[in-house]
């Protein structure tokens, strides 16, 4: 168990709490966006994180010792990593596992790699990932379209969200080291044996060749 203080909310810098908002929502999108289950109090439950973060973690960065904000956000955190969304659900965590290697070659910040990963994944994948895009844009974001225009729209939309927490999206924001970058990451999964990813297991070393090269 854990106790949490919401006013140390306070003492974190911007950027860190601007890192922890997007690492809550994205670890929640890991275990939503998948494909429709059964289990729909997790889908519930993991769109009322989502929607939560959606309505609070601009007004936190602005005002991050508003009490109500901070709990909330911590809360909503909590609830994002504490495996209770993965229970009986499958799981994706690609955008993670790419994610790392941003970090490990250009120490570009946890969260702010998801932020890159995410949205060109979801596009790679957009066939595998469409009924529950779909989902996710009319429950999460109001859209009343049941086609692929919500699901991409609502890829754009989570893109949009992090760049209003003030998070670039696109690596070369970050380094211009970026030539042979796809295909480095993608032997780096080859030569671990990672050849068959996400929840379908129809994620391959060329998929996350094609996702760099988009970001």
């Amino acid at each position: 168990f854990s106790f949490f203080d919401p006013t140390v909310v306070a003492s974190l810098p911007k950027r860190q709490l601007a890192n922890g908002i997007v690492d809550a929502y994205v670890h929640t999108l890991e275990q939503y966006l998948t494909y429709p289950t059964d289990n729909l109090l997790q889908e519930r439950q993991a769109e009322a994180i989502l929607t939560t973060l959606l309505e609070i973690g601009p007004k936190v960065l602005e005002n991050p010792s508003d009490y109500k904000l901070a709990s909330n956000m911590m809360w909503s955190a909590t609830h994002a990593l504490n495996g209770n969304l993965r229970c009986g659900v499958p799981t994706d965590w690609t955008t993670h596992m790419i994610g790392h290697e941003l970090t490990a070659l250009f120490e570009i910040d946890h969260a702010r790699t998801l932020a890159i990963i995410a949205p060109r994944l979801y596009e790679n994948q957009l066939l595998n990932k469409k009924e529950k895009l779909i989902q996710y844009g009319s429950r999460v974001f109001g859209m009343d379209k049941n086609d692929d225009e919500t699901a991409l729209k609502a890829i754009q939309k989570t893109e949009s969200f992090f760049q209003s927490l003030e998070i670039p999206t696109k690596v070369s924001d970050y380094t211009t080291e970026t030539s042979n970058l796809p295909q480095a990451i993608k032997q780096i999964f080859i030569e671990r044996g990672w050849i068959a990813m996400g929840e379908r297991q129809a994620i391959t070393p060329e998929d996350v060749e094609l996702i760099d090269t988009d970001v």
